[in-house]
């Protein structure tokens, strides 16, 4: 798991209002060397397309299922923008929906309200042209979306090595960039094995659910029927401890000790990682206290004399912040 400070288009309305950029106002043809996009050819006439043409002969089916909901497949086709979209591929929109519970992508997509498909994959836009070789120009950088988060661009890290380009969303998961430069006449289009989320727009517990690092706290959590309760409306704020946490854990509490250790991870505020009250007892929604301390990186003090080190912060959810870190927090039981 890449840990950077971890139900749901292309455009949102401030797509809709950057349109008239162009970083590249002359798309390339697409590299050769490059398969047109999800498996399936790319279109056959000898000059490039628009995006919404390109991604219906490239396989993008459920991405398109998702666009049309949203009423922004006119914006596809709008001849007089450039952008750059990272286009999950119906494999990657299938599991996306499986992490969420649904049956398939189309399921998925029936159910999620418009706005929160607009939320998502205007995340997977960049105003203006960006190649792969723009992209891997730097082994890290990254780049600003157009999905606004509390008045900002929300960006999306880039990595770049031998394996090609790399995306980490703020569910602290990556995509791979599987097919590159895919050229259209209106910017260029980038085929990702998996759909970025954004910041702000799942709950708590969706975003643990596609993380599959901490496929054991969710587990936990259904085992003691929390889901409901890191559901609501919050805010709330989880210290998530991983998979390899909760293997060093403590075994055999009872469902009532469970539920007792799994409520000590969580207070009843977002509290972010810049208003972290170090060195001061913070209550839980157990009313036990824990102390967090400064440090690099900062460390929380609990019942044992093992403290638990945060390793990932701000991970914002919907209704909180999640915080990952490298110890299950053992109360009083």
């Amino acid at each position: 798991m890449r840990l950077t400070t971890h139900s749901l288009a292309l455009l949102s309305a401030a797509l809709i209002a950057g349109c008239g950029s162009s970083d590249d106002p002359e798309p390339a043809a697409p590299q050769s060397s490059a398969p047109a996009a999800a498996g399936s050819s790319a279109p056959t006439s000898s000059a490039p397309q628009t995006i919404d043409k390109v991604a219906g002969a490239s396989g993008f089916n459920a991405l398109l299922a998702a666009a049309t909901k949203a009423d922004l497949g006119p914006v596809l086709a709008d001849a007089n923008t450039q952008l750059t979209v990272f286009a999950p591929s119906d494999e990657a929109f299938t599991g996306l929906a499986t992490s969420l519970g649904f049956s398939s992508a189309a399921a998925m997509v029936d159910a999620l309200p418009a706005t929160t498909l607009r939320s998502i994959l205007s995340y997977h836009v960049v105003q203006g042209t960006k190649r792969a070789a723009e992209l891997s120009a730097t082994p890290q950088s990254s780049a600003s979306t157009l999905y606004s988060f509390e008045g900002q661009p929300a960006a999306v890290a880039v990595s770049a090595g031998q394996t090609g380009v790399t995306l980490t969303d703020a569910g602290l998961t990556s995509a791979r960039v599987t097919a590159p430069d895919v050229a259209a006449s209106n910017g260029v289009v980038h085929a990702i094995d998996k759909v970025l989320i954004p910041p702000g727009v799942l709950n708590i517990v969706q975003m643990a659910q596609l993380n599959p690092d901490l496929s054991s706290l969710v587990g936990v959590v259904g085992g003691a029927n929390l889901q409901q309760a890191l559901a609501g409306a919050g805010p709330f704020t989880v210290f998530a401890p991983t998979n390899a946490a909760f293997a060093q854990a403590p075994s055999g509490l009872s469902a009532t000790q469970l539920g007792t250790v799994l409520r000590y991870h969580v207070l009843g505020t977002q509290v972010l990682a810049s208003q972290i009250p170090f060195g001061t007892p913070v209550s839980t929604l157990t009313t036990q206290a824990v102390v967090i301390n400064a440090g690099n990186p900062p460390t929380i003090t609990d019942t044992t004399a093992t403290p638990a080190r945060i390793v990932a912060t701000n991970v914002r959810a919907s209704n909180g912040v999640i915080h990952v870190i490298d110890k299950v927090l053992i109360p009083a039981l």
